[in-house]
């Protein structure tokens, strides 16, 4: 039983070491990446639905191609928390680095989406900000801003105190590559691929 349990962790932590040390995904695109001549209210729906699937977007500007008429598409979301290893439904923290780190400090993301039209098609550009909260301490901290006074002096109960952390503000820690190139990678299949018939698609 021992050797049975002994071989069950040693998968088990194989299994972990290569979830955190795995580069995902293996291929990587431009960014921008460049994409044929297609309907602009069709690529736009599929920028907008695979960017919804991982962020809640707050703001949009459609891209339009037409003769007498081109405008740059411009797609904003808001700040998400990222999802932590108890959550692996979340798409927004890619597994291995970024998901562990979410998971041990609180990180929050957002993504900004550029389409510019040119003479052979688009350029998308995805650019996904990674931030760190930044606090007066840490969650479990031994010390307090509410210590008890031995002084003699009175002191006021009126007011309940929070003694929790206090956000001071968020620091840049730059861009999250892999989800820009996992969000890339979607949209590029989305454009460029045909749908698969289903059991539904007759």
């Amino acid at each position: 039983m021992a050797i049975c349990g002994l071989a069950l962790m040693s998968a088990g932590c194989g299994q972990l070491a290569y979830r955190l040390g795995t580069d995902f995904p293996s291929q990587y695109v431009p960014n921008p990446l460049d994409l044929p001549p297609v309907p602009a209210d069709f690529l736009w729906s599929q920028v907008v639905d695979s960017v919804d699937d991982v962020f809640r977007i707050s703001r949009e500007q459609p891209v339009v191609n037409q003769p007498g008429a081109v405008l740059e598409g411009r797609l904003e979301t808001s700040y998400r928390v990222g999802g932590s290893i108890l959550e692996p439904w979340r798409k927004d923290s890619s597994p291995g680095f970024e998901r562990l780190q979410s998971t041990l400090q609180s990180i929050r993301r957002r993504a900004i989406v550029h389409v510019r039209p040119h003479s052979n098609g688009y350029a998308v550009e995805i650019i996904v900000q990674k931030d760190l909260e930044d606090t007066d301490r840490t969650q479990y901290a031994t010390e307090t801003t509410a210590g008890q006074r031995h002084d003699g002096s009175r002191t006021s109960r009126v007011d309940d105190f929070d003694d929790n952390p206090q956000t001071l503000g968020w620091i840049p820690l730059g861009r999250d590559t892999t989800l820009e190139q996992i969000l890339l990678q979607d949209i590029f299949r989305r454009v460029t691929q045909k749908d698969t018939p289903g059991l539904l698609n007759h």
